[in-house]
């Protein structure tokens, strides 16, 4: 056996370093950078959604493929009895092979009921399919995480079989995905088309627009064929981007995408898709659907996604009240921003030792996304449940992320996170309560 000398180049010897003096380097080298996130979104404008792809579908077999791997309806199903038959053949006809005029939110879940990707879904009217490869209303385009893309086209692939359909990824020149808003408009979610969207409905070959229903006032998607944009239409609004778009959602609590919505992790009622309009629960058979079913009818959903907002660790309660962005938690102090925190930290109290309160997803600048247990870092009540313990206490309660620290448990670095739900949520949770203690007494 060869024996290296100390100073032989095959072995490298670095300084030794103590242990407090490790914690202390691990302490000043983690606030050497701090990330910055982007300006305050502007009240109204458009964005280019670079975080999106777009795949097309067509062919006489399209909708009821889809259809029977998604969590909403393409196609009407038959009707026996005056009951919908779970397990129907879907009937096909040009009036009703999709489910609302232009596109709809749904999602693909694996076979146990965990969330591949969400999606929007358009009734190709651009004609992004080419000539002759479909008759009307048999031809799609998905909308999906870009960094996804590929994944959704090998699990389509997986269930086409001797469908008879053709789908390919778009490049990106071909079709190009946006987000139009406008708060001056109204702050309630409506159909109704803006005014300043007419002059793209006037060029249906060019523009498809679909509203964005799953919270009030995240406003419109458009699709728009070619290299075209929406300033060349005559749109009347600033041109932003997708970061802008992205503080817009976090701020009214709306996952998109996989760093969010975690692929074969999610689940979908508590990634909010129910509430977002992204499932038919009437419909039949369909890929996850069991599960789904299952812990719509009796199951109770314990944690959802909300809105969260970052802070220093050091002010005693109250925690802050209000959620407002700012591109830093706190920028005199020098502390980290919601981009700088990792992924997957467990939310734990922060003045008591117990089961995590949430999981953090992602965030920008003081604001992000959680996965939080309500009855720990919320006052919602869940139906036919008791709080156990303490009740929530908004004036008091307060939780953490930590994160750096050694096998000690010392050093690193910790933000406060308080989580606020929705008004758009707190309603729908309701109207959803509603609707499932009628369908139990019926």
């Amino acid at each position: 056996m060869q024996i290296l000398s100390r100073t032989a180049p095959g072995r490298a010897l670095g300084p030794f370093v103590c242990q407090s003096c490790k914690r202390s380097l691990r302490k000043f080298s983690s606030t050497t950078s701090r990330s910055r996130g982007p300006p305050p979104p502007p009240p109204s404008g458009y964005a280019h959604l670079t975080s999106r792809r777009l795949i097309s579908i067509a062919g006489s077999d399209a909708p009821k493929f889809l259809h029977g791997i998604i969590t909403q309806s393409v196609v009407d199903e038959l009707i026996t009895g005056g009951r919908q038959r779970q397990n129907a053949q879907p009937k096909i006809t040009a009036a009703n092979s999709t489910v609302g005029a232009r596109g709809f939110y749904t999602g693909f879940l694996n076979a146990t009921g965990r969330v591949l990707h969400d999606v929007f879904i358009y009734r190709d009217t651009l004609g992004i399919a080419g000539t002759g490869e479909a008759a009307d209303g048999e031809a799609f385009v998905i909308e999906v995480d870009a960094t996804q893309v590929e994944a959704l086209a090998k699990h389509l692939k997986r269930y086409k079989l001797r469908s008879k359909l053709k789908f390919r990824i778009l490049d990106e020149g071909e079709c190009v995905a946006w987000q139009v808003w406008d708060d001056s408009i109204s702050t309630t979610t409506s159909a109704a088309t803006p005014p300043t969207l007419q002059q793209l409905l006037q060029q249906p070959k060019d523009y498809l627009v679909l509203p964005d229903e799953r919270a009030p006032g995240m406003g419109f998607r458009v699709l728009s064929s070619g290299r075209r944009t929406l300033g060349e239409a005559g749109l009347a609004l600033p041109q932003s981007d997708d970061a802008a778009y992205r503080v817009r959602r976090y701020l009214r609590g709306v996952a998109e995408g996989q760093a969010e919505v975690q692929r074969e992790h999610a689940l979908p009622l508590e990634s909010n898709m129910d509430v977002s309009g992204g499932i038919d629960f009437r419909k039949g058979c369909y890929v996850g659907q069991e599960l789904t079913i299952r812990t719509r009818h009796r199951g109770v959903v314990r944690k959802r996604i909300l809105p969260c907002l970052l802070y220093p660790p050091a002010p005693p309660p109250p925690p802050p009240q209000q959620l407002e962005y700012r591109p830093y938690v706190d920028e005199d102090e020098g502390l980290p921003a919601a981009e700088d925190v990792p992924a997957n930290l467990s939310i734990g109290r922060a003045a008591a030792k117990g089961r995590s309160a949430g999981t953090w997803l992602t965030g920008v600048g003081n604001i992000g996304l959680a996965l939080c247990r309500l009855p720990i870092m919320t006052d919602v009540e869940l139906p036919g449940e008791t709080a156990a313990g303490t009740p929530f206490n908004p004036q008091t309660d307060e939780f953490v992320v930590k994160w750096g620290a050694d096998d000690a448990g010392e050093g690193g670095q910790s933000l406060k996170v308080k989580a606020f739900v929705p008004d758009w949520l707190r309603e729908r949770l309701k109207e959803d309560d509603n609707s499932a203690s009628a369908h139990q007494g019926a």
